[in-house]
Formats: C-alpha cells, structure tokens, sequence
C-alpha cells in the first residue's frame, strides 16, 4: 500500500512543495504507525523550506512541526497506546503528510470529543504560549505585558492565556487585525506607528513587566526599551543559521551587559531544545491546555483549513502577511 507526503524539493517558494508516493510499511518495535488527522503551517515551516533556519531539515524532507491523528498500527513494545487511540506528538518535520511512523515516547492520548483542528494548535503554539507565561517568567495577575506579533499562533496563545492569568497585555499588530487583539482582551499597538517607543511609553509610563517577542530583529531592541526596571523579555523567534545567528548571539549578549545597570533581562525560548531536555513539561502542559479547550476555557483562531496535500497553497497563504492565528491542514474526510 502507498501513501503520500508533501516534501520540500530544494530551498525557496511554496512552489518548492512538491507531493510524493510513499510505501506503507509495518511498524518497527517501540514504534507506532499514525494516520494523520491534523498538521498546522508555520513560520518555522516557512524558514526551514527557504533554509533561513538553523538545524532545518536536509532537504528533501516533510515539514510539519506538530502532528494529530489515530494510531493505525503498533510493533511490538509499545503499551501506553492501542489500536484506534487518538494521539498528539510535537515531532519538528514530517506533519504534511498522510501516515507517519513515531516512536512511543513521542505520543500523547487525545481526548476523544476535541475537534482535531482545535487540537492540534496546542501542540506548538499553545503549549509554547503557556511555557513562556508560567515557567519562563512566572507571571502573576495584574503584571503587565507586551505581545510583538500577537496575532500569529503563538501570539494568540499567549492573549488568550494571557487573559485567564488576568494580565494587563498589550499587543502589536496591523490595523486590519485590531478588533480581534481588543477581542481577546489587549490594548492594540499599531506596527508602523512613526515613534513606537513614545506610544508605548505615553500608554505605560513605568513600562513593563514583560514583552514576549514572536517577529526578533529592531523589535527585540524596542522590546528591551520598553520594559521597566527588572523586567523580562523573552524572544521566541527561531534561530537564523548562518551570520545571522552569530549575529543575534552577540547582540543578546552585547545588550545583556549594557541592562545589567537596569536590571533588565532577556530570556530566550525555544520548545524544541526544551522537549529534546525533558518531555515530562511539554506533556504535563499539553494535557492542561487539551483540559482548558474541554471546558471552553480557550479558542484557538483559525483562519482556514486545507487538505493535507494542498500544503503549498496553506504556505502562500501564510506569508501573505493576511493570517490572524492558525492555518491548519487536515485529512480529507474531516473538511
């Protein structure tokens, strides 16, 4: 039997994505084979096909970094899941396609009644919003704090947990997506403001406690101005390869030096190195937050579904700038 992917070809466009027959094999022992029910588009699927991105993938490979689905088959060896068991796993590459083969330690049951497409946002996204808020920096009610992009997944993540630990969160964004950062419970900040630091410092005089920056370059300098005194920001964009990445080492640590006298600090966040240290967090958390979407308590924000295999479409979509949380893709029989 066969069954397809989508994979990157060579660095560039989304015109690079290119689908491919594959053959179904057994499964091998501690090994699980998963039939793909939901993957999501991201901005590190974006770096990666276009190799801005340290530690991308050697190209031809699956993007994908988070996978939903029911498992078809197991190899022998594995006892936390059967047969039929619906599963979540945080896997890096390999999500646009139809069947995926993952190790048991990987796997994280998924509570049967959550729509898949809901689901499947809080694997990546979500799962980093929460980390950041409430074991990178600990947040507390009432602190104050900036969100530079929020409205891309995570950013959304974060305004909508943000909300429940009742923070007093700002956010930035294009005019166009402001009602929706109101919606959530943010004071909305205009990207192309011609002196944001004096809006923001006019808005909050004393400044913040923390900026969570999802966009990096001349935002994570603005994001350091606009903190108070002790506060935190914490940049989760993924680390460029190449010169940019010495580049963004040295700055971080030149600018560290320099808000040693202000006590201001920089945290930097990344799930996957976390996950690769220890996955008991990333699976405490995620079961959490598939609790929190049970009970209502949050909504993930997606802008539209694709089939698996129309992965390229979902990626031009993307990066035309017009997405306010999440793009999924799923299994044809859940569209």
């Amino acid at each position: 039997m066969k069954y397809k992917s989508v994979i990157v070809t060579r660095k560039g466009s989304p015109e690079v994505l290119k689908i491919v027959e594959n053959d179904l094999r057994d499964p091998m022992a501690e090994e699980a084979q998963i039939k793909i029910l939901a993957t999501c588009v991201g901005h590190t699927d974006v770096g990666y096909r276009k190799g801005k991105l340290s530690f991308a993938p050697k190209i031809p490979f699956v993007p994908g970094y988070e996978i939903l689905g029911v498992v078809d088959a197991v190899g022998e060896g594995v006892t936390n899941v059967v047969v039929g068991d619906r599963v979540a796993a945080l896997i890096g590459h390999g999500g646009y396609a139809e069947f995926i083969y993952l190790g048991k330690e990987h796997l994280v049951r998924v509570p049967g009644n959550l729509d898949p497409a809901e689901a499947v946002t809080l694997i990546l996204n979500y799962v980093s919003a929460y980390q950041m808020l409430h074991r990178t920096v600990q947040v507390k009610a009432g602190d104050k704090v900036l969100i530079i992009g929020a409205s891309g997944g995570v950013g959304t993540a974060l305004l909508q947990l943000g909300k429940l630990a009742n923070l007093n969160m700002y956010g930035t964004g294009s005019p166009s997506k402001h009602n929706m950062l109101t919606e959530l419970g943010a004071t909305p900040i205009d990207y192309h403001a011609q002196d944001l630091v004096d809006v923001i410092h006019h808005a909050e005089p004393n400044g913040f406690d923390f900026v969570f920056d999802g966009v990096g370059g001349e935002y994570g300098k603005f994001g350091l101005e606009v903190l108070k005194k002790g506060g935190k920001l914490v940049e989760y964009t993924p680390a460029p390869s190449g010169a940019g990445a010495i580049a963004l080492l040295g700055w971080l640590i030149i600018v560290n030096l320099l808000m040693l006298p202000n006590r201001k600090s920089i945290r930097g966040y990344g799930i996957s190195a976390l996950y690769k240290r220890n996955k008991r967090p990333f699976m405490e958390d995620l079961l959490v937050l598939f609790n929190l979407l049970e009970e209502g308590k949050i909504k993930p924000i997606i802008t539209k579904k694709f089939p698996v295999l129309e992965a390229a479409k979902a990626n031009e979509l993307l990066e035309s700038g017009q997405v306010i949380g999440n793009i999924v893709l799923l299994a044809p029989e859940l569209l």
